[in-house]
C-alpha cells in the first residue's frame, strides 16, 4: 500500500514522503492517526505542489537573509559606555544593546539572532555573529568606546 506520509513517523519516514507498508499497518494505524494519506494521483500532484511552494518560500527567505547580511557587514555599531581603571566597563555590552544599535541605524535584528556568547566588557572592537535563517550568519563589527566626560 502506498501512502503519503503527513508527518514524521518512527523508523519508516519523514513527512511528505512517499512510503510503501503493508495494507493492514496503513490501514489500521496510519491512516486513522491521520499521519498518513493514500498516494493517489490527486494527492501525490498535491504534495508535489506543495512542495514547489515551500522551495520558492525557501529561496526567498534565504535570499533575504543574505541581502540582511550583506547590509550588516556594511553597518558597523559603535557603541559608547563608561570607563574604570584598566579599560574596564562599568557594566557590559550585551545582545539587546547591540540590538537597539542596529535599529537605529535602520537594521531590524532580534536580540536573540545575534550570536554573544558572553556580555562584552572591555573596549575594543568585536566582530559578534547574527544568525539570520538555518544557512546564513552574518556578522556585524562593534565597536565599544569610552564615553566623553
Amino acid at each position: 500500500m502506498k501512502l503519503i506520509l503527513r508527518e514524521d513517523v518512527e523508523n519508516l519516514g519523514k513527512g511528505g514522503e512517499v512510503v510503501d507498508v503493508k495494507p493492514g499497518y496503513g490501514r489500521n494505524f496510519l491512516l486513522p492517526r491521520g499521519l498518513a494519506v493514500v498516494a493517489n494521483p490527486k494527492n501525490v500532484r498535491e504534495l508535489e505542489h506543495q512542495k514547489t511552494v515551500a522551495a520558492a518560500k525557501a529561496a526567498k527567505m534565504r535570499a533575504s537573509a543574505e541581502a540582511v547580511a550583506k547590509r550588516l557587514a556594511e553597518t558597523p555599531v559603535t557603541l559608547a559606555r563608561k570607563v574604570g581603571e584598566q579599560d574596564k566597563l562599568y557594566g557590559s555590552v550585551t545582545a539587546l544593546d547591540i540590538a537597539e544599535a542596529l535599529v537605529a541605524r535602520g537594521v531590524q535584528i532580534d536580540r536573540r539572532a545575534i550570536d554573544l556568547v558572553e556580555p562584552i566588557k572591555t573596549l575594543g572592537e568585536f566582530e559578534v555573529a547574527v544568525k539570520l535563517h538555518s544557512d546564513v550568519a552574518g556578522k556585524v563589527k562593534v565597536k565599544v568606546e569610552a564615553e566623553q566626560a
